[in-house]
């Protein structure tokens, strides 16, 4: 074998390694880009909980919640709430809009 040969061999020996590094890193980023994805979703689960349950106490929040379901953009959101009964506070003494 001459030293050309070698040479291809390694060279091509240094491509595998390289290949091989591209694809744990495509790996990873896509781990992570998942692992961020879930956490978003998470989050707005939790947000999203937490504005369904306000607005069953607060009257202010229960109207943002109505107008954000209004104005959502997209068709297929709306549809998502097309027979959703909205969260309302019940009247209470504690409620800043309820007159007393």
């Amino acid at each position: 074998m001459d030293s050309r040969d070698m040479a291809e061999t390694e060279l091509e020996r240094a491509e595998k390694r390289y290949a091989q590094a591209k694809a744990r890193l495509q790996a990873l980023k896509n781990r992570e880009a998942t692992r961020q994805r879930k956490l978003d979703t998470r989050r707005k689960v939790i947000l999203g909980g937490a504005l369904l349950d306000l607005a069953e106490r607060d009257s202010g929040a229960a109207a943002m919640l109505d107008r954000l379901v209004r104005n959502l953009a997209r068709e297929q959101d709306r549809k998502a709430f097309a027979d959703w009964d909205a969260p309302s506070p019940a009247p209470s003494s504690s409620d800043p809009e309820t007159p007393s």
